[in-house]
Formats: C-alpha cells, sequence, structure tokens
C-alpha cells in the first residue's frame, strides 16, 4: 500500500470515525473502502484504437478543397514556399 495524506472537513472525520466505529474497522480501511466503491460508480472513459479515431474523424466528414492533396504547402505555407 501507499501512505498518502488527505484533509477532510469535520463532517467527514467525524462520519468516518463514526462509521469506523460502528463497523468495528479501521479509519483507514473504512476511507479505502469508500473511495474504491466511489471509483467503481465513475465509468471508465473507452479507449479506441488509432484505427477507430480515423474512422471517426472521418465519418464527420469534413470537406476541403479537391486538390487539397497535391496542393498541401501551398495551403499551409503561402504560394511563395
Amino acid at each position: 500500500m501507499i501512505r498518502t495524506q488527505i484533509y477532510l472537513t469535520e463532517e467527514q472525520a467525524r462520519d468516518i470515525k463514526l462509521r469506523a466505529k460502528r463497523e468495528n474497522k479501521r479509519e483507514a480501511e473504512v476511507i479505502r473502502e469508500l473511495l474504491s466503491n466511489s471509483l467503481k460508480t465513475i465509468p471508465r472513459a473507452r479507449h479506441e484504437s488509432t484505427g477507430e479515431s480515423l474512422l471517426r474523424l472521418a465519418a464527420i466528414g469534413g470537406k476541403g478543397p479537391a486538390d487539397l492533396s497535391a496542393r498541401i504547402d501551398n495551403y499551409l505555407y503561402g504560394e511563395d514556399n
């Protein structure tokens, strides 16, 4: 385990102390359980592959000039470059 320190409000500290006493557990154990239960309810971000990302971007359907791939430097840096 990793040791860490946190600041609690007086109300939070009181509630944790009461819960620990009621459940006959250490305060640290109560805090760990509360954190674990809370983190389980948060939906995890969906990780997509590079291919999925590209397909999603392509589905947006952005349109550019018809000659964009042939003249990319001109569009990015101007006619002089």
